[in-house]
């Protein structure tokens, strides 16, 4: 099923999510080397600075998202909208600790659990992700329809 946010075919929404998580990773792997590595500054301030363009890479992905998630049948939009509230807590979460780390970019404080928390919670929003897209179809143009470049 075709969703309505995509371009030439392609839906948008997987294409932007690679952002966000792309940079939260990082910032996670910053972290560590921070704590566990050397404990240069700069490896925080790094991490810091790749969580909000995670934060504002999120937001843009959700739009997409959020379209498609109002064009869905009722089974896929179950998974959808627990794929959708999972992210949304993920985003909150980050904001929360980009807010607490911003007074002191060169020491993550105690908030690195935080970091490893939402790595995990974004393991199991992007397991969601998948199911919809390889088990219920979702923005996969079925092999009946004629393809239109």
């Amino acid at each position: 099923m075709r969703t309505p946010a995509n371009v030439a075919g392609h839906p948008i929404h997987p294409m932007l999510v690679t952002l966000p998580i792309g940079l939260w990773v990082f910032s996670f792997v910053c972290d560590l080397f921070f704590v566990f590595g050397s404990g240069a500054p700069s490896w925080s301030t790094v991490a810091l600075y790749t969580m909000a363009g995670g934060i504002v890479g999120a937001l843009a992905a959700a739009v997409p998202g959020f379209i498609d998630l109002l064009s869905l049948p009722p089974e896929p939009r179950k998974t959808a909208l627990v794929h959708m509230g999972i992210n949304l807590t993920i985003v909150v979460l980050y904001i929360i600790n980009f807010w607490f780390r911003l007074g002191t970019p060169d020491n993550p404080g105690g908030f690195v659990w935080l970091s490893l928390l939402t790595i995990l919670m974004l393991l199991v929003s992007g397991w969601l992700g998948g199911r919809m897209v390889y088990l219920l179809g979702v923005a996969v143009t079925p092999a009946s329809e004629p393809h239109r470049p």
